[in-house]
């Protein structure tokens, strides 16, 4: 690997929106796509990108990628490259021969799964619990699982432990719980799918209890940046290395993340579609990061004085200000509170 050490452990390429799948809350889906796929070329070039920006670790994402054709090429182009390689997959497309290449280049994968069988199957379509659950069992016996990964909903609320089970049975170094983003597919189908602020409160405490009843099981984590309060309520003496060390969930587009997107450009946000900065075709990854660090825009966003409303004077603005994408989704600005969080500051409360 470069020698340089990166300010990102991993760099992830959204490699394609595709998929065989129709989950009720598909952030990628192709109806949303505007963009077309770089090809082989393009993609080794952003492996390339990544190897001199210096992250040791290459993530692929989808869509679901094990549909791109040409995908075991660039992974095997990533692991001569020196990378680490890690996958996310729905098991939508998963057989023996995709297993075989996946050990093989030895590719940490992730597998979606959204609850116990009637909730994923419901969420993901009839059947995809037990294609899911089949890749989670042949990963797992290669001892190329790596995690799996939820997205949080109405209808899976009381099956999260199921899944943190899942994990330790089949001996997943993590589970991860995403909170429901408002983007694709699943802003159209907001309204049923969404839980409200009570709802996110009530699940948030209980993925808490699961964290610390799992505890040197299962590594528990969140991707939501109010998870960081009930952390910080629950165990403020462990709080700060918890968040420094180990949570996920901070919000990443004050310049703190950088993707690649199926066409090649490079993103701020795992989720917003909006903010391109440019495309690999044309600029390195390094001076796109550069610039990210002296945008005004992101600058702004990174100073969380800026946020307004509730999230503006909450006490938990530092190490939580709500999700921006979201924020930006119900109120067209985003810089306004996030509308999913339940939580009423000290100055709303003393008033």
């Amino acid at each position: 690997m470069a020698s340089k050490k990166a300010p990102l452990y991993m760099v992830t390429w959204r490699c394609t929106r595709r998929c065989v799948g129709n989950c009720l809350y598909c952030s990628y889906t192709p109806e949303y796509a505007i963009d077309t796929e770089v090809n082989t070329r393009t993609a080794y070039k952003i492996v390339d990108e990544i190897y001199y920006f210096g992250s040791p670790c290459f993530g692929i994402s989808g869509g679901e990628p094990l549909i791109r054709k040409d995908i075991f090429d660039i992974i095997e182009y990533a692991k001569k490259t020196g990378f680490g390689v890690s996958l996310i997959t729905s098991g939508f497309a998963f057989d023996q021969k995709r297993l075989d290449q996946l050990v093989r280049n030895e590719v940490y994968t992730a597998v979606s799964v959204d609850g116990t069988r009637e909730s994923n199957d419901k969420i993901r379509g009839k059947g995809s619990y037990d294609k899911a659950l089949h890749a989670v069992k042949k990963l797992s016996e290669n001892g190329v699982l790596d995690c799996i990964v939820t997205t949080m909903n109405r209808y899976n609320l009381k099956d999260y432990e199921h899944v943190v089970q899942l994990a330790e049975e089949y001996k997943a170094r993590m589970v991860v719980f995403h909170n429901l983003v408002p983007v694709g597919r699943a802003g159209s189908n907001m309204p049923d799918l969404a839980p409200s602020p009570e709802e996110y409160e009530g699940a948030f405490n209980n993925i808490y209890d699961l964290q610390v009843k799992y505890a040197g099981k299962v590594h528990v984590n969140v991707y939501s940046p109010f998870y960081a309060r009930i952390v910080r309520e629950r165990n403020p003496v462990d709080f700060w290395d918890w968040f420094q060390n180990g949570f996920l969930g901070k919000c990443t587009i004050g310049g703190n993340y950088i993707s690649v997107t199926e066409n090649g450009d490079y993103r701020s946000c795992g989720f917003n579609e909006d903010y391109r900065l440019g495309n690999v075709k044309y600029k390195g990854l390094q001076s796109t990061w550069d610039e990210l660090q002296r945008s005004e825009l992101h600058l702004k966003l990174r100073d969380k004085s800026n946020i307004k409303g509730k999230c503006g004077v909450c006490e938990y603005r530092e190490i939580c200000g709500g999700c921006r994408t979201r924020a930006e989704y119900y109120t067209g600005d985003l810089f306004e509170s996030d509308p999913a969080c339940a939580y009423i500051p000290k100055v709303l409360r003393e008033q």
